[in-house]
């Protein structure tokens, strides 16, 4: 992936609309944000603890369901069609001046197979003008620490600050993997929301073999699953590198090699601002081999603005414990969802692994927290790795990030 060009300061704050004296990123560990700079930067499944061991087997007289077994689908010359008109709306990116009329260009959508893809955003069932309306709003004064999700102002200096050339190989890779995964996009769908498939799904679809859809929420999953052993969690190293930590978990766990955080972030393209999280599912995408049949298929990033609270429950259960696989979780880190912070903070990528239903008490889900807030100030109360939280917190933490999406 090439490099990204640093990013005047004035640029940055050109795309905000503020006053260039005054900050637009306020960490005092990320002052460097400003510029946007490059920061240069499979396991056994073992139990934590004695509590939860042999959690990942079915429950009493249950098979475990297949997994996906979702591959790539083919890229049909519509596909292409569509591909190449929503590259060429790009040059309006080149015109563009102002917040509204960056948000405007950025925000781009393409159609495959009945579903609607943006850039940026994921398969979403939003129209492109909430979408920009997303954009448009400037990240809210409150959140106090930058953990390194790119915000609405980094998405936007990124997509002004490319080259045609640059942002259309980008484009063209993000949107290619998006359309030879509509049919796993389409079986979500159908397994999480009841979605009816289109009556020649199979035979458009023949990449999507065996696929199968369990009952009810909850009713054939155990009370309890989770995936991946706890050593792969590690704090991230930089305030801005929750996404290399996640990374860093993620293909520590598919491979057995621990690469250091620095390796993932190179191949993120993260930047002091952050990482995206379609960067997130590139990579997991090409760096392991939880996207491949046996596992997940292709990892997509979902809108999850209309699912439910069930809905999205049971698309980690389905996720952890039929395709084995992590999820990607993109939520928004603050006090009020998590009450191990010490202050609100920005939007944020955890390793989602695990589940109770616990079925005397409040739904659970199980992910590592790359962010330790006691690693930049030790005045600041530590941050564990593994969490056992409330499944609704993080399901309204989702929903309260801009995007509203997670990768899949």
């Amino acid at each position: 992936m090439p490099a990204l060009p640093r990013i005047p300061r004035l640029l940055a704050h050109r795309i905000a609309g503020e006053d260039p004296s005054r900050p637009l990123w306020r960490h005092p560990a990320s002052i460097a944000a400003a510029a946007l700079a490059l920061t240069l930067g499979a396991v056994p499944l073992l139990p934590d603890g004695q509590d939860d061991r042999g959690a990942i087997a079915p429950s009493a007289g249950q098979t475990q369901a297949p997994g996906s077994a979702t591959g790539r689908g083919r890229v049909t010359p519509a596909m292409q069609a569509e591909i190449d008109r929503v590259l060429a709306e790009g040059a309006s990116l080149d015109r563009a001046q102002g917040r509204t009329a960056l948000a405007r260009a950025a925000v781009r959508c393409a159609t495959f197979d009945g579903q609607r893809y943006c850039l940026g955003f994921g398969w979403t069932n939003q129209s492109r003008e909430a979408l920009t309306a997303r954009l448009e709003t400037r990240p809210t004064s409150r959140r106090t620490e930058s953990t390194g999700d790119l915000d609405a102002d980094g998405l936007l200096a990124r997509a002004s600050s490319r080259s045609s050339v640059a942002r259309t190989e980008a484009e063209r890779a993000e949107l290619t993997l998006a359309a030879q995964s509509v049919g796993k996009v389409w079986m979500l769908r159908h397994e999480i929301q009841g979605v009816e498939l289109p009556a020649d799904f199979v035979e458009r679809h023949p990449e999507v073999t065996g696929a199968d859809a369990r009952g009810g929420l909850g009713g054939s999953y155990p009370t309890r699953s989770k995936i991946l052993t706890s050593k792969v969690a590690q704090a991230q190293n930089q305030t801005w590198w929750c996404g290399p930590a996640t990374m860093q978990a993620i293909g520590w766990s598919a491979s057995g090699k621990r690469q250091n955080q620095s390796y993932w972030a190179r191949r993120l393209g993260t930047t002091s601002a952050g990482t995206a999280i379609t960067d997130m599912v590139r990579v997991v995408n090409n760096k392991t081999d939880y996207d491949d049949k046996a596992h997940a298929g292709p990892y997509v990033v979902l809108d999850v603005s209309d699912f439910t609270f069930k809905q999205w429950y049971r698309l980690m259960m389905r996720h952890i414990h039929d395709y084995q696989a992590p999820v990607v979780l993109h939520p928004v880190l603050v006090k009020q969802f998590y009450p191990y912070l010490d202050d609100d903070a920005s939007g944020h990528f955890q390793v989602g692994r695990g589940f109770d239903q616990d079925p005397d008490g409040n739904r659970k889900i199980g992910y590592f927290e790359p962010w330790d807030q006691s690693r930049f100030d030790p005045s600041e109360p530590a941050i564990d790795r593994v969490q056992w939280r409330n499944a609704y917190k993080s399901y309204r933490a989702n929903l309260e990030h801009f995007q509203h999406n997670l990768g899949v």
